[in-house]
């Protein structure tokens, strides 16, 4: 099944937590990282907005996969001219825009636990992307020149921002039911599964990881006061993440308490870690959405019903707590 295009990892996105730790920090005060964009314009102009409305300077990091639903000219230009104005890292979507041929297909490395139609849905809606991508060369080496991960440090937290997991650009090792593994499995099992994502984060030299790739929110938690580390995963900031909550979200690291009010958060020592609701025009996003996707197409049948809201997910859903 690995070597089936849509569930194979390709060795090139294999990086390991090692290389991670070697990565220069910036510095900052406030982080936002936006994962999973998916070509919502509408998202962008409101993550935006909340960043005007902080009390200081706010670095915007797109950890990957802002491309997506995006599958026309003006909607590519718009969403990449925007990104790539911010830091920014892959994801397998853009990673597999510049690759020779398809052999990955959109790169997502989906566990066996997703069915064989989504995969082929996803290939497809990929493979039109790539199509419209390719009418853009300069911003297609913009993006083929874009890092794996990148690291911050805020107040006196060390960042790594990922895509995937602490090894793979397209790794599900902080999807949320492998975190919640690790905290409600059998008491070896738990253990195990602690022991491997601290280990994670010491080689990459990090007292929280950011992720989102597997596109289901998580925030997991471990130690107390000074020794605390957190994993969290924002899910999509381009699409509903939790019943009744019609946004997106994205993840804040900063020194300053949120001007916005999270979903959920922790803190580490004195610097606050939250998932922020990204509420954009969501009529309007649906508009545009089905302009490209309508009823009956690839994207339209894997994604509209979560688009309009349905989902069963709630943020209690999201929390992992490992002791």
């Amino acid at each position: 099944m690995d070597d089936v295009a849509g569930r194979s990892c390709p060795l090139r996105y294999r990086y390991g937590a090692d290389a991670i730790a070697a990565a220069p920090l910036q510095a900052v005060s406030t982080l936002y990282v936006v994962g999973g964009l998916y070509g919502n314009l509408q998202a962008l102009d409101a993550l935006e907005h909340m960043a005007q409305q902080e009390p200081g300077p706010v670095t915007v990091c797109f950890n990957g996969d802002f491309n997506w639903f995006n599958a026309d000219a003006a909607a590519f230009e718009a969403i990449n001219t925007r990104v790539l104005q911010h830091s920014a890292t892959l994801g397998n979507v853009e990673a597999e825009l510049g690759a020779d041929g398809d052999a990955a297909g959109c790169g997502c490395a989906y566990p066996d636990d997703v069915d064989n139609a989504t995969v082929e849905r996803s290939n497809r809606i990929h493979a039109r992307l790539k199509q419209v991508a390719n009418g853009f060369p300069g911003l297609q080496r913009q993006l083929g020149a874009l890092p794996m991960f990148a690291r911050f440090l805020v107040g006196d937290c060390r960042m790594a921002v990922v895509h995937g997991d602490a090894d793979s650009l397209a790794g599900w090792q902080f999807d949320v039911k492998n975190l919640r593994a690790s905290s409600h499995a059998t008491p070896n099992a738990a253990s195990a599964g602690r022991a491997g994502l601290m280990h994670a984060l010491t080689r990459a030299g990090a007292d929280v990881f950011a992720s989102s790739h597997t596109c289901q929110p998580a925030l997991w938690s471990a130690g107390e006061g000074d020794a605390a580390v957190h994993i969290i995963n924002n899910g999509a900031a381009g699409m509903p993440n939790f019943q009744g909550i019609q946004a997106g979200l994205i993840t804040r690291i900063s020194v300053h308490p949120s001007p916005h009010r999270p979903v959920y958060g922790a803190r580490r020592r004195q610097v606050f870690i939250d998932a922020l609701p990204v509420y954009y025009d969501a009529a309007l996003w649906q508009q545009r959405f089905l302009g490209i996707w309508p009823e009956g197409s690839d994207a339209h049948l894997s994604y509209f019903a979560r688009i309009q809201g349905n989902t069963r997910f709630t943020p209690a859903d999201a929390l992992c707590r490992a002791g």
